[in-house]
């Protein structure tokens, strides 16, 4: 699994700018991503995919451990919807649709 170093490290090389841009340029990259959902909107980015604010509605639940009845409380969700460019990729090996 690639961590956060190994994107910035990638970044730096393919961008040819230094790990501390690139840091920086990732840092800000993700930011905006938190700040346009945070504010309800949906964020496309072009060539890998979409993300947006979903509602879940309150609902019941059980402990596990007691088989209490408890509510769980509504929150929202952050979903990704991959885009074509990316499910394209993924679906492709070494040159041939898989």
């Amino acid at each position: 699994m690639a961590g956060k170093g190994d994107v910035i490290n990638e970044i730096a090389e393919q961008a040819g700018i230094s790990k501390k841009e690139a840091a920086a340029a990732f840092d800000a990259f993700v930011n905006y991503i938190s700040s346009t959902c945070q504010s309800g909107e949906r964020c496309a980015i072009p060539g890998l995919g979409s993300f947006a604010v979903s509602q879940r509605k309150a609902r019941e639940g059980r402990n596990p451990r007691t088989n209490e009845k408890i509510t769980i409380p509504a929150s929202k969700n952050v979903r990704f919807k991959a885009g074509k460019d990316l499910r394209e990729a993924v679906n492709t090996k070494r040159g041939k649709k898989r």
